[in-house]
């Protein structure tokens, strides 16, 4: 029986070839948008996470994701919070997100107190010398074609040219940090903070310094987590959209697998009839004439799988050459989902097929011309 299988695929290559290849682009859009998503998700926490901060104070009605919200809160207010018991370090930052020539996430800092956070560690350059000055991280330093980004080049920042004074290794925010002062004026947000980084003398000390803002006068509605607070929200579940935009391409990549099986398959029994009836009047059952089918499913599903997973490490090396900020993470737990989803997909697509086959009459399917 397997070498049938085999030979009733290899007998009609070019639909066992379509076959193989719809299931492997079902994997690769359920892949790829995850690994996207994902990739995102996973660098702005550990460029967060990066900062050196303790706390993250943010306005009441800001969007989980930094940069989405504007800025609306007084610089004013690190003045009430440096005289805090335990903190060291209050660092206003304006973060504005930005389309540009991609979507990206901007840092307008107070260089001296987000330096205090955790210093940063200059590749070339120094702190900003004028307020049109940028620093960069050596991710997007290295994106650029021929070399990469010097310190002294020039860079479009809100259509605005600003001189890299600066690159520094990754993890420390934004990609691109403007002084404070420059992102308020380009923003109409000047005198405003989007979130204030705090830093205490110690960990431990961290609710007790939340308790002591929720106590001052004007600041109770202002939500204040600890940095691995704001981690652990930083998940598919807690993020709006991301598991509808998963669950859309998901439901999509299923029918279009499940149709070209199901037409395929179809098809295939259509046309192999007298194969059929002549297994039948040999003493196959029903059960044996449907695992036939299923077998040969199986088989370009499980191509297609593989096919899929390679094509996934195609568009990703795609992608980061493109786009060399860009995160594309491919994990273990998502590479077996998405195949145990093409392949129960493509499974369930054969299902009528391989009935409509162990039904037929071994009579009428022998004297079928």
């Amino acid at each position: 029986m397997n070498k049938l299988v085999i030979a009733n695929l290899l007998h009609r290559p070019l639909r066992s070839l379509i076959s193989v290849t719809a299931v492997a682009i079902e994997v690769i859009m359920i892949l790829s948008i995850v690994g996207i998503f994902m990739g995102i998700l996973d660098d702005t926490k550990n460029r967060t996470n990066g900062i050196g901060a303790d706390l993250m104070m943010r306005p009441s009605n800001a969007a989980v994701i930094t940069g989405m919200s504007g800025a609306s809160m007084s610089l004013k207010i690190a003045d009430f919070l440096r005289p805090l018991p335990h903190v060291t370090v209050v660092s206003p930052v304006n973060a504005q997100f930005s389309m540009g020539t991609s979507p990206e996430t901007l840092y307008g800092i107070d260089f001296a107190s987000y330096n205090a956070l955790r210093p940063f560690t200059f590749v070339q350059g120094g702190q900003f010398q004028g307020p049109y000055d940028t620093i960069v991280d050596d991710v997007f330093a290295r994106s650029k074609k021929g070399g990469g980004y010097q310190v002294g080049d020039t860079i479009q920042i809100f259509n605005h040219d600003f001189r890299i004074s600066g690159i520094v290794e990754a993890g420390k925010g934004a990609r691109k940090l403007i002084p404070l002062a420059t992102m308020g004026e380009l923003t109409g947000t000047t005198g405003k903070a989007s979130l204030f980084f705090i830093k205490c003398d110690n960990s431990a000390y961290d609710q007790a310094v939340i308790n002591e803002i929720q106590n001052v006068p004007g600041l109770h509605d202002y939500p204040v987590w600890t940095i691995h607070e704001w981690l652990s929200m930083m998940t598919p579940e807690k993020l709006p959209g991301f598991n509808i935009a998963l669950d859309v391409v998901t439901g999509i990549a299923v029918i279009v697998g499940f149709l070209v099986i199901f037409q395929s398959m179809y098809t295939a029994v259509l046309e192999r009839t007298r194969e059929i009836g002549i297994l039948k009047s040999l003493g196959s059952s029903k059960p044996l004439i449907v695992s036939v089918v299923l077998r040969e499913t199986a088989v370009m599903a499980v191509a297609g799988v593989i096919l899929g997973i390679a094509g996934t490490y195609l568009v990703r090396a795609l992608i980061l050459h493109l786009f060399p900020t860009q995160h594309f993470e491919i994990t273990a737990q998502w590479l077996m989902q998405g195949a145990a989803i093409a392949f129960g997909g493509a499974l369930l697509g054969a299902l009528y097929p391989a009935s409509m086959a162990a039904r037929k009459d071994p009579i009428d399917a022998l004297a079928y011309e």
